[in-house]
């Protein structure tokens, strides 16, 4: 696989390089949107990785204007920002998928080679995956996108890393403890108690969804479809 990396932070953008060039990828990294955007006119590649916040042209600016420019190499975006609004530009803007920062290295990888799987079937933007439905909600797995009705939900990082757990084993309990691992992924300062918070603040966006958030004691938490 020939991958363009667009990654401004010095640090994350040698540790993809790395990393993706172990797994068997071609990996040409830059910095800067304007150098993107010609790398990617001259040598287009089998897939780009784009961050959203760049110098020169931001994330959403290379993109249109790739577009634009007719490529339509397969984009998958990286986005460090917290609302639904600025991932919903992303992909009306041309991107194929997205995967908020922090990120496990493996999702990317099987992100970036379902990808090219698609292109290769002739699909660059293909129809949401069926998933997990709970009442109006709808977890696509292909994206990771949580869908009210047909709209994507304005969630937090937090909130959609706890509601994607919830969505991916409906009617069943997940401890406390697990939730805790999977919204707060390596933050030991972060205090336990704080998954009660987010709990909270999502239980407050799930009112009219259909979808209630119960809490089992010595259980944890699960999502059902009210009755």
């Amino acid at each position: 696989m020939q991958l363009l990396l667009v990654e401004d932070d010095a640090t994350m953008q040698a540790t993809l390089q790395r990393s993706l060039s172990r797994r068997g990828m071609a990996v040409t990294a830059l910095a800067d949107g304007r150098a993107a955007l010609a790398e990617w006119r001259a040598h287009p590649p089998d897939a780009v990785v784009l961050d959203l916040t760049l110098p020169g042209l931001d994330g959403l600016q290379v993109l249109a204007q790739a577009r634009a420019a007719g490529l339509r190499t397969p984009v998958l975006l990286l986005t460090a920002r917290g609302t639904v609004g600025d991932r919903v530009l992303g992909l009306n803007a041309g991107a194929d998928d997205y995967l908020p920062k922090p990120f496990d290295l493996d999702e990317l990888e099987a992100r970036l080679r379902a990808l090219l799987r698609r292109s290769a079937d002739g699909s660059q933007t293909p129809t949401p995956a069926e998933g997990p439905v709970v009442g109006a909600l709808r977890y696509d797995k292909d994206s990771g996108v949580i869908y009210l009705q047909d709209a994507p939900m304005d969630l937090t990082p937090r909130e959609q890393a706890l509601l994607r757990a919830l969505l991916a084993q409906p009617g069943r309990a997940l401890p406390k403890e697990r939730l805790y691992e999977l919204v707060f992924p390596g933050q030991s300062e972060v205090q336990y108690e704080a998954i009660e918070v987010v709990v909270y603040r999502l239980r407050k966006k799930l009112t009219g969804t259909g979808a209630t958030l119960m809490t089992l004691r010595g259980l944890g938490y699960l999502l059902k479809t009210e009755t």
